[in-house]
């Protein structure tokens, strides 16, 4: 378990590019056979990237220490949005199997899951996102079909896009954790532009289908003072409350965002008006 605490804006516009990287990247998230897991400080959002291999995988001890109970859900909500080969996930004897894009929640109270790739050969990629709960709530496998698709942006601005809303207050109920995929459409790069913040949530992003030879700039930091950070492929940029999540691509690319605090309301942005980014 990786520790990520709390940075506050002002100590991070003193840090280097190295630095950066070491308070809000998570460079290496899927390891094959393994349950790699990121707790950070802000909101207490845990994020996992869970790869079965021949060998299926389980929340343990591991998972439970840092978060201070007795099993990893007994306060915990979470999350998994696939985006690698069939999974299969057995949560307290109930098995779900969870395609290419499809997502499965499971609220708070659950005590034994497992992790398994359908076929070894192309195993699971599951990307999770785990957050505080106070009430239990059921269950729920979510395709893509009903991740309410909503096409935005343009070609001509470069962000034609489409969003998918995997876990939100109008779909299922969940404590606080909101989550969704984006996928940019060919010769598009820019996404969530104008650029926005939203002081009552922190969110993550794991930005995945770039080729090997491409990135994304991920620009981060106050409106008046901002910072970048260089993604590869299916890595992940912790963003706080306070900072700007925007970024634009040497290709079109997809990514998974996954919010946590205060409120669950998708359109509760700060917009940033173009020319007051510095």
């Amino acid at each position: 378990m990786d520790n990520r605490h709390a940075v506050h804006y002002t100590q991070a516009e003193t840090l280097g590019t190295e630095e950066l990287r070491q308070h809000f990247l998570i460079e290496k998230l899927f390891v094959p056979g393994a349950i790699s897991a990121t707790l950070t400080h802000y909101d207490r959002l845990l994020l996992l990237g869970i790869m079965p291999t021949t060998t299926p995988l389980a929340f343990g001890e591991a998972e439970a220490k840092p978060v201070g109970t007795s099993f990893f859900l007994e306060r915990r909500e979470v999350g998994f949005i696939n985006i690698g080969g069939p999974a299969r996930i057995v949560a307290d004897g109930t098995t779900w199997e969870i395609g290419f894009q499809e997502a499965l929640y499971l609220g708070m109270g659950i005590r034994e899951v497992s992790f398994a790739s359908v076929d070894p050969a192309n195993p699971a990629k599951l990307y999770g996102a785990s957050a505080p709960a106070h009430a239990t709530h059921p269950t729920r496998k979510v395709t893509i079909d009903e991740a309410s698709p909503a096409p935005l942006g343009a070609q001509t601005t470069a962000n034609a896009r489409t969003i998918y809303k995997y876990f939100h207050p109008g779909l299922l109920p969940t404590c606080q954790l909101v989550m969704g995929l984006t996928r940019l459409e060919p010769g598009s790069i820019w996404n969530t532009m104008p650029a926005h913040t939203h002081d009552r949530r922190m969110e993550a992003y794991l930005y995945f289908e770039l080729p090997a030879d491409a990135f994304v700039v991920h620009l981060m930091g106050r409106p008046q003072n901002t910072r970048h950070l260089m993604i590869r492929n299916e890595q992940v940029a912790v963003s706080p409350p306070w900072s700007i999540h925007s970024g634009a691509g040497t290709s079109a690319y997809a990514f998974i965002w996954a919010m946590a605090g205060d409120n669950q309301s998708f359109a509760d942005m700060d917009h940033i008006p173009m020319g007051e980014l510095l």
